[in-house]
């Protein structure tokens, strides 16, 4: 990573665990970046900068539940508050799926619309008012391969994600001519806790790590790669393991691709 971070303000959602974790940490080793930590829950935000090795001049701690989203436009005013400016919205947050579409309740589906496209729209709405008054900045989202293609028990998560990709190239034509670049991040099997917090079809928490999770890139090697394409302002880069390849055959061998999902062992 070159200086491209340096004198930043960098807002990043999910920040408490995961990939926004990694962010955190791999920012602060190598940027002198100001950093926005965002969560539903604030302890876990104080122990992620201190163990990062951020002094108080650099980070602000700022929870945020992406279900309230009338609550957006309110968050983004007291995030300017903080260092006057945001130069990088990382849209990290979100909420995961493990259930067949049949036995999932519409109301887990909505909650997964609403946590994982209409929350994140929201807060980017709130946020793009000051980027344009800034003179520009960035907004970065993790989607997932799932916001490219559908496999199962992933039906309401592959929704919301695909929704995502609509709206973020959508934005990033509309934004444009204010200099405020769009990066979608799609993320393979990364070694996360996203499989245990994920919803089975009666809203509850799955509680265990898929096998696929475990096994795939550690989160601090994906984030290296991540901020790669965020500072090479690339529109959408897929990111994991051979599973990255399904986004070629959903290209070019879309008859093909069907066939592999059915056949896939993917939880």
């Amino acid at each position: 990573m070159n200086r491209y971070f340096d004198n930043k303000v960098i807002w990043i959602t999910g920040a408490s665990s995961g990939i926004g974790e990694a962010l955190v940490k791999e920012l602060a080793l190598n940027s002198n970046a100001k950093i926005i930590l965002s969560s539903r829950k604030e302890e876990p935000l104080y122990t992620v900068a201190e163990k990062a090795g951020l002094s108080a001049e650099r980070y602000a701690v700022l929870p945020l539940d992406l279900m309230n989203y009338k609550d957006m436009p309110a968050i983004a005013a007291k995030a300017i508050e903080q260092f006057g400016k945001i130069d990088l919205l990382i849209n990290n947050a979100g909420l995961s799926q493990r259930s067949l579409a049949i036995e999932t309740d519409i109301e887990v589906d909505k909650r997964l619309m609403d946590i994982d496209f209409i929350g994140t729209a929201a807060l980017t709405k709130a946020v793009i008012p000051y980027m344009i008054s800034n003179g520009g900045g960035q907004i970065a989202v993790v989607s997932s391969l799932m916001g490219i293609f559908g496999a199962p028990m992933r039906s309401g998560y592959a929704a919301a994600k695909h929704a995502l990709h609509g709206f973020f190239d959508a934005l990033r034509a509309e934004l444009y001519d204010y200099k405020i670049l769009v990066t979608i991040i799609c993320p393979g099997f990364i070694q996360t806790d996203i499989s245990i917090h994920a919803v089975t079809g009666d809203g509850s928490q799955q509680g265990t790590m898929d096998d696929a999770t475990r096994k795939g890139m550690p989160a601090d090697v994906f984030v290296k790669k991540m901020l790669y394409a965020i500072q090479k302002r690339k529109n959408q880069k897929a990111i994991g393991g051979k599973e990255v390849m399904a986004v070629y055959l959903k290209r070019f061998f879309p008859s093909l691709l069907a066939k592999v999902i059915r056949k896939a062992k993917v939880v």
